[in-house]
């Protein structure tokens, strides 16, 4: 997969993905990232890709004309028989959830569209993006971190990053009994007055697995 980001900051992106999981999934290819300058597709002098709200009010809106040659612009050097998904990174989205990411992973190649200011023209909602994306009801102060959250969950759901079983087992999979993981121990048994539960200890599979799913949050 691919995951092309049109950002304002590009070099926010550099250091998250060059550690753990994500720095693996590029190293054994299973997953390019490239940033694109929103800037470049501006053709003034000054480079700009925003402006004043029409019939007034605070901040300043990204502009379609801009996005449409930026948008544009990726879609151009993707082959015609990949699939491709192109999705704004905004607070007026739909809810990011694992069962998204699983749907995401499937596709060849995702435009993320991070946004900053007072936010996007409406066009840009309505004509040129598949699907708007929000990772929460706050506010942040652009989309960097919400491109950063997807392209991690998603990789995860990709085939070959993480082994299978773990990926099955994890919280908010579909098909799990429980939304959230049960509490884990490890060595020292006890430590500070502070013990790992007897049932854990026990050797007892059935037993472990009950007190597990009794304590699943």
């Amino acid at each position: 997969m691919k995951f092309e980001i049109i950002t304002l900051f590009p070099e926010m992106f550099k250091s998250p993905f060059e550690e753990s999981i994500i720095s693996r999934a590029k190293k054994d290819k299973l997953i390019e990232i490239q940033t694109h300058q929103l800037r470049d597709s501006a053709v003034d002098k000054h480079k700009t890709v925003d402006d004043t709200p029409c019939g007034g009010g605070p901040g300043m809106v990204l502009k379609v004309d801009v996005m449409d040659r930026a948008i544009s612009k990726v879609k151009d050097n993707i082959p015609k028989n990949k699939t491709t998904r192109t999705i704004l990174l905004t607070p007026k989205g739909e809810k990011f959830t694992q069962k998204k990411a699983i749907e995401l992973s499937k596709y060849d190649n995702l435009i993320l569209v991070c946004g900053h200011y007072e936010g996007f023209d409406q066009r840009i909602h309505e004509q040129l993006v598949d699907e708007n994306i929000s990772i929460g009801d706050y506010v942040l102060t652009g989309g960097e971190i919400p491109a950063m959250v997807l392209v991690d969950a998603i990789t995860r759901m990709i085939p070959g990053t993480i082994k299978k079983e773990s990926v099955e087992s994890e919280s908010h999979m579909p098909g799990n009994d429980n939304d959230l993981d049960y509490p884990v121990y490890t060595r020292p048994i006890e430590y500070s007055d502070w013990k790992v539960p007897e049932e854990l200890l026990s050797g007892d599979h059935k037993k472990i697995d009950e007190w597990r799913k009794n304590y699943s949050r």
